[in-house]
């Protein structure tokens, strides 16, 4: 099994998540757009039972489209976005790709929330895309 290991900005909170193929994913909903401060967020999903994080954690509870609890976990310290927890995909964790230590893995295969997508960002070469949330 493949470990990979990532971090915060200030080093505090680090994590490892122990997939071989975890599923990447670009997501454009407005959420992530505020939360990441950016026009989309890309995630590693993988099973919850193979992520471990450790450090000062903050947790900030959303509410997703399906109404169902997202819980967004942010180093306490420094602020970063470090993975989510959705009740949509109770058994998965949404782990931030940039805070990998290694980057060079990821390749997206699906988009989602593609109606929120900023007009100005092109949709990656063959990857799924779904409008909304599929499901």
């Amino acid at each position: 099994m493949t470990e990979r290991h990532g971090k915060c900005l200030c080093g505090k909170t680090t994590f490892a998540l122990n997939d071989d193929n975890p599923t990447v994913a670009i997501c454009h909903c407005t959420h992530c757009q505020r939360s990441t401060g950016s026009a989309f967020s890309i995630v590693a999903i993988a099973p919850r039972d193979r992520f471990v994080c450790s450090g000062p954690l903050k947790k900030f509870e959303d509410v997703g489209e399906s109404g169902g609890a997202v819980n967004r976990w942010f180093c306490a310290e420094c602020g970063s976005p470090i993975w989510t927890e959705a009740s949509a995909m109770a058994e998965a964790a949404i782990v931030k790709a940039g805070c990998f230590d290694d980057t060079s893995w990821l390749k997206p295969t699906l988009q989602v929330f593609c109606e929120s997508r900023e007009a100005w960002v092109p949709l990656v070469d063959g990857t799924a895309n779904f409008a909304r949330m599929p499901g």
